[in-house]
């Protein structure tokens, strides 16, 4: 599945691997799945329907196919409406379509703890067995006291409800959330124009300023010449124009003119603009 525009590379290992192992199979067809694989009792396919359409749809469900569980992630009926909900953007008409069912995935992920678990917050125990409150089919990673009663590390949250059980060791799912923050954590990739994709509701980095490769100030040759030149420059006009006679205020008009010049030439370079913090 291209997950490009919808949800970051660590949530597409996740959701990739929590597909696969409620439905069985993480194809194209996975997002058409019902509770007990039932879905060629629907009149139309799921990813054909309207958000609106399914969740009107599983209010019969639970009775006629022994759960709302639908898509490729499983949601209940009263999960989507919760999302719905939560997510603002989320309209009645929307297609329930693979993009759609992956954000709203992403979505569980997060309200489970995903960011904090990437970010180094919450450890892999911890954030699987969230996870595993989530979705039946996934193990609790330690002891822990689950819905029903004490559970033991590879159970199901719900074991003992005598319905789910876990489908998958726990050793594989905490192999798959190291690969996760392995790719959570590695450098996105720029596309043609040089700039990371943007996930929908993820927080976009400013910018950065490319470094000059100007010299300072300080070590501009061109800076320097042009400092002693003009100071020569004063110099040698008073002496040859035998300015050093005329009235103090006078000499004092003329070099003011003549530095006034030189700080301008010396200001307009680049270097020095940019060093003392000037315009362009």
């Amino acid at each position: 599945m291209n997950y490009a525009q919808t949800v970051p590379p660590g949530a597409a290992i996740l959701l990739d691997f929590i597909r696969e192992t409620e439905v069985g199979r993480k194809d194209r067809a996975s997002y058409d799945v019902i509770y007990a694989n039932k879905q060629k009792r629907l009149r139309q396919p799921l990813t054909t329907m309207t958000f609106g359409d399914v969740v009107d749809a599983q209010r019969s469900w639970s009775k006629s196919h022994g759960s709302s569980a639908a898509g490729a992630y499983q949601f209940m009926r009263a999960t989507l409406i919760g999302l719905a909900r939560e997510m603002p953007s989320i309209e009645e008409t929307d297609i329930f379509g693979p993009d759609l069912q992956d954000r709203l995935g992403y979505h569980l992920l997060k309200r489970r703890g995903y960011r904090e678990f990437v970010a180094g917050e919450l450890s892999l125990v911890e954030f699987g067995r969230r996870l595993a409150q989530e979705w039946a089919s996934l193990p609790v990673l330690a002891d822990t006291r689950g819905s029903q009663h004490e559970v033991k590390r590879g159970q199901s949250y719900y074991a003992g409800d005598g319905l789910n059980r876990a489908l998958v060791k726990p050793e594989k799912v905490e192999a798959v959330l190291r690969d996760v923050l392995a790719a959570a954590r590695r450098p996105a990739k720029l596309d043609e124009e040089g700039a990371a994709p943007v996930v929908p509701g993820e927080p976009v980095a400013a910018p950065m300023r490319p470094t000059s490769k100007r010299k300072a100030v300080a070590r501009s040759g061109r800076f320097w010449t042009w400092l002693l030149t003009a100071g020569g420059s004063i110099v040698t006009g008073l002496k040859e124009l035998d300015l050093v006679t005329l009235d103090w205020r006078v000499q004092l008009v003329i070099l003011a003119v003549i530095v006034g010049f030189a700080v301008y030439a010396i200001s307009s370079m680049p270097v020095v603009r940019e060093g003392l913090g000037l315009e362009w």
